[in-house]
């Protein structure tokens, strides 16, 4: 078997997109390739807005965090917003250590210090028009640690220690173009515009499958140049109100999630509503993912 190539399996899918979402719950940044890193994708959810106990804060309760775009130049990752200079982050600097929390978790990570901390309070206390909210709570920006273990559901992983950052639980999130276009034509059918992908915020669109062909599979091996990455789907992705969020005006309507639950019930988690799969990286640690790749996979039964 050559370096770019995998072995023979039932389905046969390549990569579409990649995307990292360096803040969590911010815009992502759609990438050629990206470094698979033990926690996923090299600096996805490597930073996290927290409220002033710590807390995390998503799209949930902030909207506005959609409007927020990085980008990575060089050395730095830049963050621009409506009505606000530039914010420039050093890669590699922090400030003093902290606490934080991530769902349940309660996480080692890095205060990114008082200019981004008034950054995101000023960001998040404006309206819509542009204008102060009166009251505004206060927010910081932290960086996770990376000596910190933070350890996905074994309940989901079979025993294996799969590590990420500030996600909502897994390395990665996988999801297949079809999939997105099946939901789009029952959404069009309902008389609604299609949306983009970027609404479920996935790391991987695979194109080749059929309509939630990535809910079945087993491991998938992708050909990279130093031979097969390995990830394994193995949580169904429970989806709040999130994709709801239009990523170009933080606005809120509630077609996609009552789109999705018409159909996308899922006896797995207890019928939540699920769209893609959350995997863990079992092999090929600093390999280089790459759009085009081919990902190869058996069917996982039982």
């Amino acid at each position: 078997m050559s370096a770019s190539t995998v072995a023979q399996r039932d389905v046969g899918a390549s990569i579409a997109r990649l995307f990292v979402y360096p803040v969590k719950s911010c815009a992502g940044i759609e990438v050629q390739e990206a470094v698979l890193t033990e926690t996923g994708l090299d600096l996805d959810r490597a930073w996290m807005v927290v409220d002033a106990a710590g807390e995390f804060v998503s799209q949930r309760e902030q909207p506005r965090l959609a409007l927020v775009t990085p980008q990575f130049r060089r050395s730095e990752l830049v963050l621009r917003a409506p009505g606000m200079l530039a914010l420039h982050l050093a890669l590699d600097g922090v400030e003093q250590p902290a606490r934080v929390r991530v769902w349940d978790d309660e996480v080692a990570a890095y205060d990114m210090g008082d200019i981004a901390a008034q950054w995101f309070t000023d960001f998040l206390s404006l309206s819509d028009q542009g204008l102060p909210t009166a009251q505004a709570p206060k927010f910081r920006l932290a960086r996770f640690d990376p000596e910190h273990k933070r350890l996905s559901s074994m309940k989901w992983t079979a025993g294996v220690e799969a590590l990420n950052q500030f996600s909502d639980g897994f390395p990665l999130t996988v999801l297949g173009q079809a999939s997105l276009d099946e939901f789009n034509t029952r959404l069009q059918a309902a008389g609604h515009a299609a949306v983009g992908v970027e609404r479920f915020r996935p790391n991987i669109v695979l194109s080749g499958l059929q309509a939630h062909d990535e809910d079945r599979l087993g491991e998938m091996q992708v050909g990279t140049d130093n031979g097969p990455a390995v990830l394994k789907p193995v949580k169904p992705c429970p989806r709040c109100p999130i994709p709801n969020i239009d990523p170009a005006t933080a606005h809120s309507s509630p077609a996609v999630g009552d789109t999705l639950q018409l159909y996308r019930q899922d006896a797995r988690l207890n019928g939540a509503v699920t769209f893609g799969m959350n995997a863990i990286v079992l092999a090929g640690v600093d390999t280089v993912l790459r759009v085009g790749q081919a990902v190869r996979a058996d069917y996982a039964f039982g």
